[in-house]
């Protein structure tokens, strides 16, 4: 799929063999489901690929609320719903691993001061 930010916007076109229609189902309360229905151009259901489930909440975190979103393997809204929690949990989890390699990175980045700076600090040769 090619960048909608490096096109013209007169380039800007959907893709009509990869629609879908959105449903969103929710308990006000904990977060929730959006099944994503397979459609032709026509809008007919296509039966040639899966519908796709994603499962969405918030986390409270020292910055505010925290969107979490990850697809949930399910074969009908039921499944989704009972495997919201643990597919939640994986994702959480995988962007707390992110984040720790991030700090992980940044941590063990070398600096290398800069010639002029080195001879303030060791003074002339």
């Amino acid at each position: 799929m090619s960048d909608p930010q490096t096109q013209p916007l007169s380039e800007i076109k959907l893709d009509i063999t990869n629609l879908y229609k959105e449903e969103v189902f929710t308990d006000l309360r904990v977060g929730s489901l959006k099944q994503l229905t397979p459609v032709t151009k026509e809008g007919d259901r296509d039966l040639a690929r899966p519908i796709v489930f994603i499962g969405e909440t918030q986390l409270m975190s020292q910055v505010g609320p925290l969107p979490v979103q990850t697809h949930i393997e399910a074969e009908n809204l039921q499944g989704a719903i009972e495997r919201f929690p643990a597919a939640i949990q994986a994702a959480v989890e995988a962007m707390i691993d992110e984040v720790k390699e991030h700090q992980r990175k940044e941590m063990s980045r070398i600096v290398v001061p800069g010639a002029e700076t080195a001879s303030k600090i060791l003074g002339p040769k």
